[in-house]
């Protein structure tokens, strides 16, 4: 029994250091200028995941045999004061390993179909770091057993992405993008810290135990109830709408297009766009006990979905229309889990994403191949879609039209009526602070200060 104990912490460590050793390797050589060989990074990459995927299908065979549900292991003890404790702990349970495979198997296809799609790139070493840095990101996340660990995994699973989507530096739209993106993951963080904080308020602990029930995953019972279990379900929600791309945070989505086609697949098709209806799955003791909150996630995520589907009728561009129709998935994803559908939600999550990232991965060479069939034939395909106008009225068709043409208007309003207060009032007191150090140092105040100021970057984001 000790060695069947032994060997099964010894499976969970190498789950989680294959992907940090991956990142430790790449970044360490990349610094020291030692990676020069685009076949040296294809081999490392490809050893780091399949050495994490051998060990997670090994320990998902010893949890099969023994009949174990749930299996921790953690990395010591680090803080423990009154009211507060915080360790290192990861869990395999029904809902990570599936997620974790997912990871593996996703992230090793799209590794070796990047080796070729970004041959002779310039960026090819940043690349693969930061694929490096994502894969550990997700691995992290998938497998916390305390809501810091999470924290943790999620933000280098921002991180990695917004860098990503602005991988193509040298263009300004990329990095445009890339601000946009990181600024809503920076909303869905702050409501994930929020609620980190909250948990440690009602608990003193963040381990998922405490407040999310120590059965197995999904019969966990809660231990939050009436209004505690609203307000973290919330702040929960609204990380998992930044993280997922759901209304009114799904402006992001076809911003992140502007990142490699590899990226695209694998982040924004399959698994980051996955991550907040993960959350939710994983909190998913917390929304038993709250039906109003469950019945606020249906409805955001009934409303992802038809926005989505509105939207990505009129998109001009595949990669646009993909992440649109992997958007409307997501939201009926979201949907199922608000009615309690978890392990229905689970496989549409895993098959969702294998096939979008077949079709992001297509996506170069089938424009190709209808453009050599177009030149072939002399003429334009057929879209073979029936006019709007023929089942509207021809202003009702407008209306739609254009509202699905703008995005719903959602970055607009966000723009104007939540980023720009506070960046009124940043303005605000930058003038204010202005206004005493000139005050204090004896001269009087420079009429060009608001002239000198720099424009400001909200209009480069809209």
């Amino acid at each position: 029994m000790w060695e069947l104990d032994y060997w099964i912490q010894s499976l969970g460590v190498t789950v989680v250091a294959a992907p940090a050793m991956l990142l430790a390797v790449l970044g360490l050589l990349s610094l020291l200028g030692r990676l020069k060989s685009e076949q040296t990074i294809s081999r490392i990459v490809q050893c780091g995941v399949v050495v994490g995927l051998m060990a997670s299908l090994a320990l998902l065979g010893l949890m099969l045999v023994t009949g174990r549900r749930h299996i921790e292991f953690g990395f010591g003890h680090w803080v423990s004061i009154p009211n507060y404790d915080f360790w290192i702990k990861f869990e395999f349970d029904r809902l990570n390993v599936p997620f974790v495979l997912l990871t593996f198997i996703l992230c090793g296809t799209i590794s070796a179909f990047s080796t070729r799609y970004m041959h002779r790139e310039s960026g090819y070493v940043r690349f693969f770091v930061l694929f490096a840095l994502f894969q550990l990101g997700m691995i992290v996340t998938s497998l916390a057993c305390t809501i810091e660990t999470l924290f943790a995994g999620w933000e280098m699973v921002g991180l990695s992405s917004a860098l990503l989507v602005a991988f193509f530096q040298e263009r300004p739209a990329p990095v445009r993008n890339g601000l946009r993106v990181w600024i809503v993951y920076r909303v869905s963080d702050a409501a994930l810290l929020m609620a980190s904080v909250v948990v440690h308020h009602l608990t003193g602990s963040g381990d998922f135990d405490n407040f999310l029930g120590r059965a197995a995953w999904p019969e966990g019972h809660g231990s939050l109830e009436g209004s505690s279990a609203l307000l973290v379900g919330l702040l929960l929600l609204l990380a998992a709408a930044g993280k997922s791309a759901l209304i009114p945070f799904c402006g992001w989505l076809p911003r992140a297009m502007e990142g490699p086609t590899p990226s695209s697949a694998v982040f924004y098709g399959a698994l980051s766009v996955h991550l907040g209806a993960f959350l939710l799955l994983r909190a998913s003791p917390i929304l038993d006990v709250s039906p109003p909150l469950c019945v606020v996630i249906v409805v955001l995520g009934l409303a992802t979905a038809l926005f989505a589907s509105l939207a990505g009728r009129v998109q001009t561009d595949i990669k646009s229309a993909l992440s649109f129709a992997s958007l409307t998935q997501v939201g009926l994803i979201v949907a199922e889990i608000g009615f309690g559908l978890r392990y229905i939600a689970l496989v549409h999550i895993i098959g969702h994403a294998c096939l979008r990232t077949l079709q992001f991965v297509r996506a170069p060479t089938l424009l190709r191949d209808y453009n050599a069939i177009e030149n072939a034939i002399g003429d334009r395909l057929s879209p073979g879609a029936v006019p709007m106008s023929r089942r509207l009225s021809d202003r009702v068709a407008a209306w739609f039209y254009r509202l699905a043409l703008e995005r719903g208007y959602f970055d607009a309003v966000l723009t104007d009526y939540l980023v720009r207060p506070f960046v009124r009032a940043f303005e605000w007191c930058d003038a204010l602070e202005r206004r005493w150090t000139h005050f204090l140092s004896g001269d009087p105040t420079p009429a060009s200060d608001k002239a000198d100021r720099s424009p400001s970057s909200l209009d480069d984001l809209a």
